[in-house]
């Protein structure tokens, strides 16, 4: 199991990792609101962020959890098979009948969401993820949801922080990543791989030549 977790993660970790980037790049508020959480929480001299700073880096986690919302790495969730018969807002649903949710289009549906495709971390500020309900699902629901959301997380704000707190990044032109269409597949991978510049904060040069 713990090995499938980690094949599995990987690549759903580096599309949410390009997605999240490219999005930061696009709205540059954002990341300097989020590089300042860094570095008033970690510090930009001795160390580098670890598993213990995450609970305290509430913004990093609004960014990622905006960003699975918009670009959920598994748009449609693994099948499902109704284990008896039932009725769903008015519908018959026999025992057996493979059900495939579209996260996708729940996560960007207007009728839940208020400005559904703009990028907006602040939305999760006010409310945890949890308190979404259903129209919030990048890692499914319930008992047969995802069993490596936890870690995924956790590697995801590891690494998106790490990238913020230790480089100067820029777009590779002046104007916004203007390419953030997606292919869909069994990963929600971009179509166009995110191109940027990037060179180390003048702060941590030392640190990282000690890394």
């Amino acid at each position: 199991m713990k090995q499938m977790m980690f094949i599995a993660g990987t690549e759903t970790t580096s599309i949410t990792l390009e997605w999240a980037m490219a999005l930061l790049l696009n709205h540059p508020r954002a990341m300097q609101k989020l590089r300042t959480e860094i570095d008033d929480t970690v510090g930009v001299h001795d160390r580098l962020i670890n598993e213990h700073d995450i609970p305290s880096l509430p913004y990093l986690k609004c960014v990622i959890n905006e960003t699975l919302r918009l670009y959920p790495p598994a748009p449609f969730l693994l099948p499902h098979s109704s284990s008896e018969d039932c009725t769903v807002k008015g519908y018959r649903v026999p025992k057996g009948t493979t059900l495939m949710v579209n996260v996708w289009a729940m996560q960007r549906d207007p009728k839940l969401w208020e400005q559904a495709d703009e990028f907006l971390p602040e939305r999760f500020e006010s409310a945890r993820p949890a308190e979404e309900g259903c129209k919030y699902a990048p890692f499914g629901m319930g008992r047969r949801s995802c069993p490596g959301a936890g870690m995924g997380m956790g590697l995801v704000c590891l690494a998106l922080g790490s990238l913020v707190q230790c480089f100067e990044w820029e777009k590779e032109e002046e104007a916004v990543v203007e390419d953030m269409s997606a292919d869909f597949g069994i990963a929600l991978s971009k179509k166009m791989a995110l191109e940027a510049k990037c060179a180390p904060r003048c702060d941590v040069v030392r640190l990282l030549s000690n890394v």
